[in-house]
């Protein structure tokens, strides 16, 4: 009789650590996941907070910087679809929703300028610019070696938006594209925390690979940004 209340009150034992055990993963994982989750962004919003800024003569630099961000924003949402495809993993599938609402920022400026739109018909991982292009192909063969390499791939693409972004805001004057650019600029930082804290999570290091030593620590450790990040 002993033996089998022994018995039962080791098995009740190992049932209530494996429900702690459980429950303390999924709470860590929704945590991670809830700093990416998708927001419900009215995109009519975002179209009339650009329609309420002037129109302003545009440079041949803002004109260029239009068309590239446009193509590198579909780049970022290409990849972390293609990333989700492959490893079933939430964060891709957020940011990934984030991405399509910088791309149609980005679209909406297009055409308040008369631009011609870059993407166009382009489907998945089809770019216009080589450049991106290459870059495309290389990331994708990259983020399927393994979810730590698809991490790392999220966080390099997240740098180089924040860098291009950055070096774009330089040369616009334009009240609309500063507008958007700041904005996609803080949601590219809320992005890449997010992606350092998975691969953080999953026990491996990343080293920043487009923005200095001293600029990537800044925004690792501040806290996730709040007010419309795009």
């Amino acid at each position: 009789m002993k033996k089998i209340s022994k018995a039962i009150s080791l098995l009740l034992l190992t049932v209530i650590a494996l429900f702690i055990t459980t429950s303390c993963s999924k709470g860590n994982d929704t945590v991670i996941a809830d700093d990416t989750a998708a927001l419900s962004l009215d995109i009519a919003a975002i179209q009339a907070q650009i329609n309420g800024l002037p129109a302003e003569p545009l440079s041949e630099a803002e004109k260029n910087s239009l068309l590239f961000m446009r193509e590198e924003e579909k780049l970022a949402r290409d990849v972390y679809k293609a990333m989700f495809t492959k490893w079933n993993t939430t964060i891709f599938s957020n940011i990934a929703s984030s991405e399509q609402t910088h791309m149609d920022a980005i679209l909406m400026l297009l055409n308040k300028y008369e631009l011609a739109d870059p993407v166009a018909a382009n489907g998945p991982g089809i770019f216009t610019n080589q450049v991106l292009q290459n870059l495309y192909n290389q990331l994708i063969i990259q983020g399927n070696l393994s979810i730590a390499a698809a991490y790392k791939v999220g966080a390099s693409i997240e740098e180089l938006d924040i860098s291009d972004l950055t070096t774009a805001l330089v040369s616009v004057d334009n009240q609309d594209i500063i507008m958007v650019y700041n904005n996609l600029t803080k949601g590219s930082r809320n992005h890449l925390r997010s992606f350092y804290k998975k691969i953080l999570w999953i026990g491996e290091t990343y080293t920043p690979q487009y923005l200095t030593p001293a600029a990537f620590d800044a925004i690792i450790n501040s806290p996730m940004e709040t007010g419309n990040p795009w």
